[in-house]
């Protein structure tokens, strides 16, 4: 692996494979949003690129994001694949129908009873309801703070992720999720500490639904109340790796005019989840023409002149790290409403899958996309359903 990453190995070499990647990439970086049951659209995502010989470095997450990242991370890339489909299998495997007619009104009326199930009896390996309703708990009881207990997921993830694998840094991983009692968002990163189920379980607890969790002394809740993807972690980094960057967002930011109630609460929740990634890379963009300046400023400076600390700055400015972006955003389809997040039938699993494995398919066949950027260009953005550079 490349010099200025000397904290983590190459996983391809412990798996005799050599992965795929451009000339002038020195990191492959896997970004997963939050988004419930559109988390399968991420696990066909990483099907399409373990074919195309494309394996992560760097694979990070929120909320389920984090769930579908710590399976990649925790296993051997051989049994990725297996142990996607596994989880998925396990946690939609409650059967809703046993026939749904063909037409979008009974695919709606399906999904819809898919989602009554999972808000009365919870998921499989998931989450269960609590006991007694957090309405009528005591004040500090273990019931009164969520409608659900996620302990499910904690035996889930030990059954699914091999935790001393993230932990040996074979591939960077980390999660985001929020102190409950600052509101600050943190993350937590195999670079900086031990990773353990605990972590991924607080980037995925979104509240009221699941309860916060204890790390240490602190409290998190779901990292997708202040921000629902990483890639702001990722451009805040300092290592000058240029990095070819695979966003995998479940919310789309654009969208239709609502018609109706259900589609102002289904579009009220793309917006509120959507990543923002157009205006996290146009503010790295106006960062990095920002630094571009200092850096001619200070070479047009005698050297006799700079103080040691701006030889060091000016150095460090002459290896400024670029950015390709490959953007795949989950489209709804057509009888899907706001409940779609919480609609884990297995059939809607698949199509979520099969939708993500096409999609980033689409996008491969593109090649020139996933070429590095021009040395100092900064960051170029390509997204599949819309055919343009952003």
């Amino acid at each position: 692996m490349d010099a200025k990453a000397p904290h983590f190995q190459n996983l391809q070499s412990r798996d005799s494979f050599a992965s795929w990647r451009p000339n002038g990439c020195d990191r492959i970086a896997l970004i997963f949003q939050g988004g419930g049951a559109l988390g399968a659209y991420q696990a066909g995502v990483y099907e399409a690129l373990h074919e195309f010989g494309i394996e992560p470095d760097w694979v990070t997450g929120v909320s389920i994001g984090a769930v579908n990242a710590a399976i990649i991370a925790g296993n051997s890339r051989a049994r990725r694949i297996e142990r996607l489909r596994a989880f998925w299998d396990l946690i939609t495997e409650r059967k809703i129908w046993a026939f749904t007619p063909d037409g979008d009104v009974f695919r709606k009326a399906r999904n819809a009873s898919s989602a009554l199930m999972t808000m009365s009896f919870g998921q499989p390996g998931f989450f269960q309801p609590r006991q007694v309703n957090p309405w009528l708990a005591f004040t500090g009881a273990q019931n009164a703070t969520s409608f659900y207990d996620a302990s499910p997921l904690k035996d889930t993830l030990k059954e699914f992720v091999d935790f001393s694998l993230i932990n040996e840094r074979i591939n960077r991983f980390s999660v985001g999720a929020v102190n409950v009692l600052t509101g600050n968002f943190i993350y937590f990163d195999n670079r900086d500490e031990e990773i353990e189920p605990e972590h991924v379980m607080a980037s995925g607890a979104l509240p009221p639904a699941l309860p916060m969790i204890k790390i240490g002394t602190d409290y998190y809740w779901d990292g997708g109340i202040v921000s629902n993807t990483p890639l702001q972690h990722l451009l805040d980094q300092e290592d000058n790796l240029s990095t070819l960057v695979f966003q995998v967002d479940l919310f789309s930011a654009r969208g239709e005019l609502p018609r109706d109630i259900q589609d102002v609460l289904a579009r009220h929740k793309d917006i509120v989840y959507s990543s923002r990634t157009r205006y996290n890379t146009t503010v790295f963009r106006r960062m990095h023409t920002w630094k571009i300046r200092l850096r001619d400023a200070l070479a047009k400076v005698p050297e006799e002149r700079l103080t040691e600390e701006e030889r060091k700055l000016l150095t460090k400015l002459g290896d400024l790290p670029d950015f390709t972006i490959a953007h795949l955003i989950y489209q709804q389809k057509a009888y899907e409403g706001h409940a779609k997040d919480y609609d884990f039938s297995g059939t809607s699993m698949r199509e979520h899958w099969q939708s993500g494995y096409e999609d980033t398919k689409r996008t491969l066949k593109r090649r020139a996309w996933l070429e590095m950027p021009a040395p100092g260009a900064g960051i170029v953005v390509h997204d599949v359903h819309r055919l343009a550079d952003a």
